[in-house]
């Protein structure tokens, strides 16, 4: 019988695992993205930033900032997952964890609370490197410590799914670069829905990623274009049914037993 409790030591020894698994690799987790978003802020918010008028009564460089935060923190929560149960079934060292005492649901959690983990910090450290281009407000810290929180959650339990589904490396670059990035950026990153003619903010809104980053600039900002309350309410839910998908497929064995 498996057991030892939800969040057990078998629970927290691989949740250590796989946090550790990321943190010390520093300049192969934290560096890109680091790297990559001094370049945005740069290019994007100060260069052309100044031949931008407001945005919504916003500077440029710091209406860019919550959509660059969601950005670094989903994509590397999904990677982080993806990566992490597919190389364990590449090489066959997921099957330990499998014949662990651990329940299906401590497992999955295990991966998914790490790969948040990163997602978090890694916005953290965008939020950071804002600050040494423009002051970076806060006006609604609840709101935003929610979205950072059950944003990251919902790509890193997709990233479980997408770490079962892979059949190869190239699948994981696939899913994050020409499925993931695509929706981020045509997810009002980089301009506000208000600016769009009517057909287009209609179909933007079909777009979930525009919730994800109006919940993240509502709390930043204080600034909404789609209701923040509901935002989170729907990818709450959302992210608890996707954790249970998860922990489901494990329990299935689906793409662990083959």
């Amino acid at each position: 019988m498996r057991g030892n409790g939800l969040f057990g030591v078998g629970f927290r020894s691989l949740l250590r695992r796989e946090i550790l698994r990321f943190v010390r690799r520093p300049r192969n987790t934290f560096l890109p993205p680091a790297i990559t978003n001094v370049l945005y802020f740069a290019v994007f918010g100060v260069i052309l930033g100044r031949r931008i008028e407001d945005v919504a009564g916003f500077d440029y460089i710091v209406f860019l900032l919550p959509g660059l935060v969601v950005l670094g923190a989903i994509s590397n929560a999904f990677e982080n997952a993806s990566f992490s149960i597919f190389h364990g079934r590449w090489n066959e060292y997921i099957h330990e964890v499998l014949t662990s005492p651990l329940s299906y649901i401590s497992m999955v959690l295990a991966y998914i609370f790490a790969a948040a983990i990163r997602g978090i910090a890694v916005g953290l450290i965008i939020v950071a490197i804002g600050l040494v281009f423009t002051p970076v407000p806060i006006e609604e810290p609840l709101y935003l410590a929610a979205f950072m929180v059950v944003v990251p959650l919902l790509f890193a339990s997709l990233g479980v799914v997408g770490g079962l589904l892979a059949t190869d490396f190239d699948d994981l670059t696939v899913m994050n670069q020409f499925i993931l990035r695509p929706l981020v950026f045509f997810g009002a990153v980089f301009y506000s829905l208000s600016i769009l003619p009517p057909l287009y903010r209609t179909l933007s809104l079909l777009n979930p990623m525009v919730y994800m980053v109006n919940g993240v600039r509502f709390g930043f900002l204080g600034y909404q274009e789609v209701d923040p309350l509901a935002s989170l309410a729907v990818l709450s839910g959302l992210t608890a049914a996707v954790i249970a998908l998860d922990a489901y497929l494990f329990k299935r064995g689906y793409g662990l037993l083959d």
